[in-house]
């Protein structure tokens, strides 16, 4: 039997048809009063963060169909196209980023075994194309209609965030709550996102607080984006709205490479490489006890003085953060002397250690900036386990392949000095300014040990701990005595700092270091 074109043809147009009004209805979502919804809280829609994250027209949409086959409670009832997640991919300045986005507006961007799956998927497909994950996380937790199903679901997430830790940057950006199992996979993430007063992220919410501990609390205070900024370490990056996060997580993206294969992205920069730094020798005082901010130093030395800090309200007492040095993209680990004088305590080891792997994950160089008394001592540090958590960053930086570059600026005392990435556990280069003081701890103290029964037993004890402490500095803390022994490559002009530091990662771009076979490290705990 033979079909008559004509009424082939007709039949698709209508059909086609049929297609363009379902996607154009899955597009629109659950309607405008949904939206008003959303918006009266200060939220955007998934389809509008995705369109500030990813370059215009580029968002390629995958299972924008899918539908639930959940039955039960009257879910059957609403089965809404896309079952409140939206998947795909598109460009981030022309490179290849995947995303998933809750929408809020359909079922509460509860998480069941359709959204899932499609989770799952775009997840698996980032990783195969070796591009970053973006994952924009607006959702009430398990939809409870589906139970273990939902809860499996979770559980093929976070495996997936194992997989793709290390190989692909995975970013979370929390724009609405995180609650329960949810908030697990942006806690395996490189990085966390929030937004003051719209973002929260706990295990367990306020109404079970209250019924197992009798405090009554509000969800900001227990896990609003400040909280987890300031006390639990659990947010990188915190801002005043979502504009500017979405903003920020592009920004991001421009300086990590697409995957564990490639170098980050080289950016051509105006800002000269020899550019001297005069003003460093007036920021940083020569008495290793006045305080300064090293921010400052950060912004002299790095291109055009751009410096995205990571963890920027959590252990102050040390920075780290992404910069560009010359073009190249180099990650920095810096003690801050205006925040407990830059010593190194719990929060700091642990904040530094997990930048310093992240680094050598995704081939980012290191430049550790060294100022530091030593370990903050106490009864509730050592209680606390500082010897475990500081050997965590000792371990990152020994483990480490990048190219490392250390610079000592003042003090550098006792094992604090080794574990900030000292030439005796695997720095490439190691520079100081000759207001440096290496040794292993600082005059005073020493002079208190060594002379103690000198100094108790003289007519004139302070005159001889003067004198003592002034020996032991001209002897072993003198700016050249680490040279002299070849644990310092050089002592250079803080003026020469960006040009020195810049020639230095530029020799050492095509560094190679092989690594011992092994099924994995054990890492401190």
């Amino acid at each position: 039997m033979t079909v008559q074109p004509e009424l082939i043809g007709g039949d698709t147009r209508a059909r086609v048809s049929e297609l363009h009004a379902t996607k154009e209805l899955a597009r629109h979502g659950p309607g405008e009063r949904a939206t008003r919804t959303q918006h009266a809280k200060g939220k955007l829609t998934a389809r509008e963060r995705i369109d500030l994250l990813l370059d215009a027209g580029s968002f390629a949409e995958v299972e924008q169909l899918r539908r639930h086959r959940a039955v039960g409670f009257g879910i059957e009832e609403r089965k809404p196209h896309t079952d409140g997640v939206i998947t795909g991919w598109g460009t981030v300045e022309g490179r290849t980023v995947f995303v998933y986005a809750h929408d809020f507006r359909i079922f509460g961007g509860a998480l069941g075994e359709a959204h899932a799956e499609k989770i799952h998927k775009i997840m698996d497909m980032a990783l195969a194309a070796g591009a970053p994950l973006v994952a924009l996380n607006d959702g009430a937790g398990a939809r409870i209609q589906e139970g273990v199903s939902a809860l499996a679901g979770y559980g093929g997430i976070f495996r997936r965030n194992v997989r793709a830790s290390g190989v692909i940057p995975q970013i979370s950006v929390i724009l609405g709550p995180c609650a329960g199992g949810a908030a697990y996979s942006p806690a395996l993430t490189d990085f966390v996102f929030m937004v003051r007063g719209t973002s929260q992220m706990f295990i367990t919410g306020p109404d079970v607080v209250k019924a197992v501990t009798g405090e009554d609390v509000t969800q900001e205070r227990l896990g609003g984006a400040d909280m987890h900024a300031e006390l639990s370490g659990v947010s990188h990056f915190v801002y005043d709205d979502e504009w500017t996060c979405l903003s920020e997580v592009r920004y991001l993206l421009s300086l990590l490479p697409s995957n564990n294969q490639q170098n980050p992205p080289f950016a051509r920069s105006t800002d000269p490489a020899d550019r001297r730094t005069e003003a460093l020798s007036d920021l940083v005082p020569a008495e290793g006890r006045l305080p300064y901010d090293m921010r400052r130093v950060i912004e002299e030395i790095v291109d055009h003085g751009d410096f995205l800090e990571v963890h920027e309200r959590w252990a102050p007492n040390i920075l780290c953060g992404l910069a560009r040095l010359g073009g190249q993209v180099i990650g920095i680990v810096a003690n801050q002397p205006i925040a407990l004088a830059g010593v190194l305590d719990i929060r700091a080891s642990e904040k530094a250690a997990r930048f310093v792997r992240l680094c050598d994950a995704f081939s980012v160089p290191l430049l550790s900036l060294v100022d530091v008394p030593g370990f903050l001592p106490g009864v509730d540090q050592e209680h606390g386990g500082v010897i475990r958590h500081g050997a965590k960053l000792l371990y990152a930086y020994c483990e480490a392949t990048v190219p490392r570059v250390q610079l000592i600026l003042r003090k550098a005392y006792g094992g604090a000095y080794i574990v900030m990435d000292s030439r005796s556990i695997g720095a490439d280069l190691s520079y100081a300014w000759p207001t440096n003081e290496i040794a292993v701890m600082g005059a005073e103290g020493a002079a208190n040990v060594i002379f103690r029964k000198q100094i108790a037993e003289a007519a004139d004890p302070e005159a001889v701990r003067t004198r003592v402490v002034k020996d032991y500095r001209s002897e072993l803390m003198h700016p050249y005595y680490a040279a002299e022994r070849g644990l310092v490559d050089d002592v250079i002009d803080p003026a020469e700092t960006r040009a020195v530091l810049a020639r230095a990662f530029r020799m050492l771009r095509t560094k190679h270091a092989e690594q011992p076979s092994r099924k994995h490290a054990n890492t401190p705990l």
